[in-house]
């Protein structure tokens, strides 16, 4: 079955953005209780690259269909979860990689779009709030997911929000959804 992307977030409304994040079929993984635990030889690298035993995974849907298995625990250890087995995944920065952003709605209700890097679509707020991290030299902008994993914001993408901020006139922060997030770490 071929596999077609959605559209560039840009040219979508706030209600077909909602509409392609609630039509992701997602396995229920925190509802699975695996007796098997092992490690996946996997390792998902700083810029978003997947590897396994060291040789990189090029297939996009391969990286799609394992990112959908994805859960990070409370100790921060991610996993690469199924019905039967647990697999530890080492990830060096974050799981995820968001490449865009848009804004959608009014001043008075605005919604942050973005794209990850696996073309799932995720709309920041009180479920998926920012996370302003580093210091305020150098920050580094995270987005949760899901299943406690996150997604770094790319370069461009940290600029793009630092534009909708600026455009917005208060400072280095942002609305989304009805929550609040800083770019700087506080």
């Amino acid at each position: 079955m071929p596999y077609t992307p959605p559209p560039e977030i840009a040219a979508l409304s706030l209600a077909e953005l909602a509409e392609a994040v609630a039509a992701r079929r997602l396995p229920p993984v925190e509802q699975w209780s695996p007796t098997h635990s092992g490690d996946s030889h996997m390792r998902i690298a700083g810029d978003g690259r997947w590897y396994h035993e060291g040789g990189e995974i090029t297939r996009p849907a391969m990286v799609r269909a394992f990112a959908s298995l994805l859960l990070r625990d409370a100790g921060g250890q991610h996993w690469l979860v199924t019905p039967t087995q647990k697999l530890s995944i080492m990830v060096e920065d974050a799981a995820f990689i968001a490449t865009d952003v848009v804004l959608r709605g009014d001043s008075a209700a605005p919604a942050l779009a973005f794209r990850l890097n696996t073309d799932e679509i995720v709309l920041a707020g009180p479920d998926h709030p920012l996370r302003a991290a580093g210091d305020p030299d150098t920050p580094a902008l995270y987005l949760a997911v899901r299943h406690g994993c996150e997604a770094r914001l790319n370069r461009s993408t940290y600029a793009q929000l630092a534009q909708i901020a600026l455009d917005a006139g208060g400072g280095w922060v942002v609305s989304s959804q009805g929550a609040e997030f800083a770019l700087v770490p506080q």
